[in-house]
């Protein structure tokens, strides 16, 4: 779970921090910079998974511009080339690694800080286009008593906090960096706490983070922090994905882009089909005149292809619905299956959904993240959910505690103003409690409301303001 993110130079992102729940919806136009914070999580998660260039190349919006990395940087007035990352987590308390050996984190608590550099074409291959530096990378714990301070969101410290928040470790971090001369070390710490000396390697020459280097259970709680990021995915439902039938070898968990959700429904059934399907349709049901799923299995093409029932109607094959019920239907497929957990990442839910469904699709989207009240396990998964939204009805059905107005603002960055994004909550939140400026709903709903180019500015005190 991710419960904290600190960015800094990332795109348009300057001095920026937010706080996260189970579940959090950011309402705001379009434009103000809400996908970027998609895209930090986003990046953060390839880095966990491949090198910086391979990161940078895969990042949604950096293929859409030529693949350049420099557009990943704040490319503003004194720009310093340089961005920080930082991201408080709770990772899972048992992981694999890449030989199939299990092992259980230390402490699964977590804050991890990173600091990347762009560096100006100079050579042959990605130097061409520049390459990314690491310049400091950090893995601490988040001590016990202080886990409350981290989570002050409503939660049940029994059934919730003290089942995932664990373990105790004195002494040093789990990977640091220290500078030696003029050469930046990264330095990764026995998971013991042992004095024994780090595994060290210089920073300028690391291809990749010190976290998707770790692939052996010999350090479980470096690891487990990779397998919590890895689950950080943008779940972009693409109606052609959703649409094509699945072959019998074909994955059985559904794809960020809704692919394989006739594999995924089979896996799930299997044994246990009557549960399942009802569940599905009863879910379904709250959108259209639902009356049936099941997926049909071909033997002589070894395909599997998802059907549903409207009405009275024959049972049709996915192709012949509509874009808006094969996105309900992914989500409804989703929220039945344990082992789809992480942070997934949506934006706009409620495109292609009659304004008179909007509700039923709120209620579906948080519903698929863990109840905090409850003790997570397979009825009660670790899902975390964040949505981004520009829709007044789709905010109306929002409760004070989850929702984030996203408005531009204006920040002093080396001696001229620089434009970037802050997120604000509302008054009686959670947020505003913690000490953060809170705004009335009635603000949020007159801003979405506003003609496209109408300016809103809200005086948040000397020195600073959004606008």
């Amino acid at each position: 779970m991710l419960t904290r993110l600190e960015v800094d130079g990332f795109k348009n992102l300057l001095d920026f921090s937010v706080n996260f729940g189970p579940y959090t919806c950011i309402a705001g136009p379009n434009a103000v910079g809400k996908s970027n914070i998609f895209d930090a999580i986003e990046f953060l998660s390839l880095l966990s998974e491949y090198s910086f260039m391979d990161a940078a190349l895969r990042l949604r919006s950096a293929g859409a511009r030529g693949a350049d990395p420099r557009t990943l940087f704040w490319m503003g007035q004194g720009a310093s080339s340089t961005m920080s990352l930082a991201v408080e987590m709770i990772v899972p308390s048992k992981v694999e690694d890449d030989f199939g050996r299990t092992a259980k984190p230390t402490t699964s608590f977590l804050r991890y800080e990173l600091e990347l550099e762009y560096e100006a074409p100079g050579g042959e291959g990605y130097a061409q286009m520049g390459r990314i530096v690491l310049r400091r990378e950090e893995l601490r714990h988040i001590k016990l008593g202080d886990a409350l301070a981290h989570l002050p969101w409503r939660h049940s410290k029994k059934l919730f906090r003290d089942r995932i928040v664990f373990g105790r470790r004195s002494g040093t971090a789990y990977i640091s960096t220290t500078v030696d001369g003029d050469q930046r070390i990264v330095n990764v710490h026995q998971d013991g706490g042992s004095r024994g000396q780090p595994r060290t390697s210089p920073a300028v020459r690391a291809p990749r983070t010190a976290v998707s280097a770790t692939t052996s259970s010999d350090d479980p709680t470096i690891l487990a922090a990779r397998r919590e990021m890895q689950q950080w995915r943008m779940l972009a439902l693409e109606p052609s994905a959703m649409r094509s039938p699945d072959a019998a070898s074909d994955p059985t968990r559904i794809a960020p882009d809704g692919a394989h959700l006739a594999a995924a429904l089979y896996r799930l059934t299997a044994g246990n089909s009557a549960d399942i399907y009802s569940q599905v349709a009863a879910a379904m049901a709250a959108l259209v005149d639902f009356r049936g799923v099941s997926v049909d299995f071909d033997p002589h093409r070894e395909s599997l292809t998802l059907q549903a029932r409207l009405g009275d109607g024959p049972a049709l094959p996915a192709r012949a619905l509509s874009d808006g019920t094969l996105r309900f239907l992914a989500l409804c497929i989703i929220s039945v299956d344990p082992e789809f957990a992480g942070l997934l990442c949506m934006e706009e839910p409620e495109n292609g959904i009659h304004p008179g469904r909007i509700e039923a699709m709120v209620d579906l989207v948080k519903g698929l993240a863990v109840d905090p009240r409850e003790t997570p396990g397979p009825d009660n998964p670790m899902r975390q959910v964040i949505v981004n939204t520009h829709s007044p009805y789709f905010v109306q059905y929002q409760s004070a505690d989850d929702l984030l107005l996203s408005l531009p603002t204006s920040v002093l960055r080396s001696g001229a103003r620089a434009e970037t994004v802050r997120l604000t909550p509302l008054q009686g939140s959670w947020r505003e409690k913690s000490g953060e400026f809170g705004v009335s709903r009635s603000v949020i709903m007159d801003y979405l409301r506003n003609p496209e180019g109408t300016q809103l500015r809200l005086d948040l005190g000397e020195g600073q303001e959004i606008a």
